[in-house]
């Protein structure tokens, strides 16, 4: 017997969920409070298929992300969506950095990823321009077009009621079973509920009657990107050997669908859930942030990171430093600034980031409460294992 499902949030990973529950033949709503798709985390990426190299195995991020390159690929290619496996690089830069390369060497192995490690001068006929002591090559990152596959997927929900400018501003339980939502024109009434509200997946959460284990916390991560003149200088993907301890890659170098090649992002705290800028601040989500005890002990712990982070948002000079780690003929006078997006990191009262995919349930109800990246990559992937949640499939 079909089900009617409301699913809260019109990026990546609620399109996908929408398209998975369709297929199973449920009747389906989507809830996205801005006028477009795709508005926040998934319009405001890198737009790379990551491979599933850093995550721990066996992990949600780990599993859904090498199965997610597959199936994100060959969904794009079916839909004429643009995407490009170009693989990319890992550097060590020093020696210190070289055990950290080796373990991720060791996860690649662990997980599944085509990944081999090569000398600098075998890096350099990938990039030219790259300084290193060893990298990993890694073959089956991709670039993508992520709105795209939005919009591909907007396609297949021709049967789905979609509905753009619509919050969701209220969550009860249904008198017969079920749930009941309010969105300020009318109160839906439906089966179950998928949040996958990104940003807002906490709030719905406790909205819908929860008490999340997690607080999103926004970060913001700013872009450059190389003028034209200077695109020669990388001609795919260049990453550095990331920070273990926290769940951002470090700024990079990206060559894009369209040649651009860009470069970020950092990490900063954002002053509003949706602050793409300096100035977009709401003192709302600023108390909101306050008011939670691990934002401080996140503050204690990674203080200095923080600063760090805030003084190479504010100056271009300290940008491009760290990107010549990794391409010395960088300059800052070689950078322009783009774009920015602001990630929503889901933060335990103890002060730790949460590592994993955290999805949360209830009856009738499902909870996407952190969802940064991968995400993207893996959004079929967290489809079928949220669909499964709702709606099992049949055995046999």
């Amino acid at each position: 017997m079909a089900r009617h499902v409301v699913v809260i949030g019109g990026g990546i990973v609620g399109l996908a969920v929408a398209r998975e529950l369709t297929t199973r033949g449920n009747r389906v709503t989507v809830l996205e409070k801005e006028n477009r798709w795709a508005a926040h985390q998934t319009g405001h990426n890198s737009n790379v298929v990551h491979a599933g190299l850093y995550y721990k195995p066996g992990s949600f991020k780990a599993r859904m992300s090498v199965a997610g390159n597959k199936s994100v690929i060959a969904f794009a290619r079916d839909h004429g969506v643009g995407v490009e496996v170009c693989g990319k690089l890992v550097v060590a830069t020093s020696e210190d950095e070289l055990p950290a390369l080796y373990t991720l060497e060791s996860r690649a192995k662990a997980n599944g990823v085509p990944a081999d490690l090569i000398s600098p001068a075998e890096a350099r006929e990938y990039e030219p321009e790259v300084s290193c002591v060893a990298a990993l090559r890694v073959h089956s990152t991709a670039i993508i077009d992520f709105p795209g596959v939005c919009e591909a997927l907007v396609k297949q929900l021709a049967c789905a009621d979609l509905r753009l400018s619509t919050p969701a501003l209220g969550i009860r339980p249904g008198r017969n079973g079920g749930v009941e939502i309010a969105t300020g024109q009318e109160v839906l009434r439906a089966d179950a509920l998928v949040n996958c509200a990104g940003l807002h997946s906490d709030r719905v959460a406790r909205l819908a009657g929860l008490t999340p284990r997690a607080r999103i916390v926004p970060f913001r991560g700013e872009y450059y990107e190389l003028k034209p003149e200077r695109r020669h200088l990388v001609r795919g993907l260049i990453y550095p050997v990331p920070d273990a301890a926290l769940p951002f890659l470090g700024v990079h170098l990206t060559r894009m669908l369209d040649g651009s090649v860009h470069a970020g992002p950092n990490a900063v705290l954002a002053l509003r859930r949706e602050g793409y800028r300096w100035r977009d601040v709401s003192v709302g989500d600023l108390l909101d942030t306050a008011r939670f005890a691990g934002s401080w002990r996140l503050a204690r712990k990674f203080g200095r990171t923080g600063v760090d982070e805030v003084l190479r948002s504010l100056s271009r000079k300290r940008f491009a430093a760290s990107l010549a780690r990794l391409v010395p003929a960088v300059q800052a006078e070689d950078l322009v600034r783009c774009t920015a997006g602001v990630r929503a990191q889901a933060l335990l009262p103890d002060g730790s980031l949460v590592d994993d995919f955290l999805i949360e349930t209830a009856p009738h109800q499902v909870h996407v409460l952190n969802a940064p990246s991968p995400a993207a990559t893996s959004a079929l992937e967290i489809a079928r294992y949220v669909a499964d949640q709702v709606v099992p499939r049949a055995k046999g």
